[in-house]
């Protein structure tokens, strides 16, 4: 075999090799994509959100919809109240609602009030449905016929007396002291690097509550809190968005 021959063999090869490079890292990508799934806050859509534009879409608030800032239109999304483990099926609406980035989707009246969710403490777990699971195979057509349904019903709201004449008690709010989530910002499989992160985190923002919790042999997670009140966490949350975080998870202490 010529030299020249031998350069040709060469550079198909590399080629070859770049061309499956590329196609596993586009099926890794698409099984990322296929995996989502988040911890988080939701906001609880109302019309006041729009006025104040904190939210710059309106939504049904009798549908089962939601808007989320990454996830595909008409994407199938099932949602889970984590404090009660019961769970609804949603699809999105748009991924193109402004909102802020500390709540992980915008939902509707109807899907607070099937999860029971607190509204002082709407924490949910949002995991996105396969395209090729069973559900979008055979459970769509009843996913649009239980849509209809809650369409057509009405939200129940709070009813509050006012009657002439009557004495009236001022309701104390008690502060859960259940209330204890902290913010995930990455798992690790070194500690070294756990620690490098944490040393970004406190050089490039005034947090300062950064803790490495240690998983397993070959995990390591960044946290930061723990925080005992939700503005607290949203305050954390906007500060460290300069460091350009993916997908951050709001977890709940134990």
């Amino acid at each position: 075999m010529n030299y020249k021959n031998l350069l040709i063999i060469i550079f198909f090869t590399f080629l070859l090799g770049c061309e499956q490079y590329n196609t596993s890292k586009k099926i890794t990508d698409r099984n990322i994509s296929s995996k989502y799934k988040n911890s988080g806050f939701a906001l609880i859509y109302k019309d006041i959100l729009k006025d104040e534009k904190l939210i710059s879409k309106k939504i049904d608030n009798r549908s089962l919809l939601i808007f989320h800032k990454s996830l595909k239109k008409n994407s199938f999304v099932k949602i889970t109240n984590l404090k009660n483990q019961k769970t609804i099926i949603a699809e999105v609406a748009s991924n193109k609602a402004k909102f802020s980035d500390f709540y992980n989707c915008v939902i509707t009246d109807r899907i607070a009030e099937e999860l029971s969710l607190d509204p002082n403490e709407p924490y949910i777990d949002l995991v996105l449905i396969s395209q090729n699971s069973s559900f979008i195979a055979k459970k769509a057509k009843t996913f649009n016929e239980e849509k209809n349904v809650a369409e057509k019903a009405p939200v129940d709201g709070i009813k509050i007396d006012n009657l002439a004449g009557t004495d009236k008690k001022k309701k104390v709010v008690k502060k859960d002291k259940n209330f204890k989530y902290s913010i995930k910002i990455a798992d690790f499989y070194y500690k070294d690097s756990a620690e490098s992160m944490i040393s970004r985190i406190i050089n490039e923002t005034n947090v300062a509550n950064t803790i490495i919790k240690k998983i397993s042999k070959t995990k390591y997670r960044v946290l930061l809190g723990p925080f005992n009140d939700i503005k607290k966490i949203e305050s954390t949350f906007n500060e460290i968005k300069s460091l350009n975080f993916e997908n951050l998870e709001i977890l709940k202490d134990v």
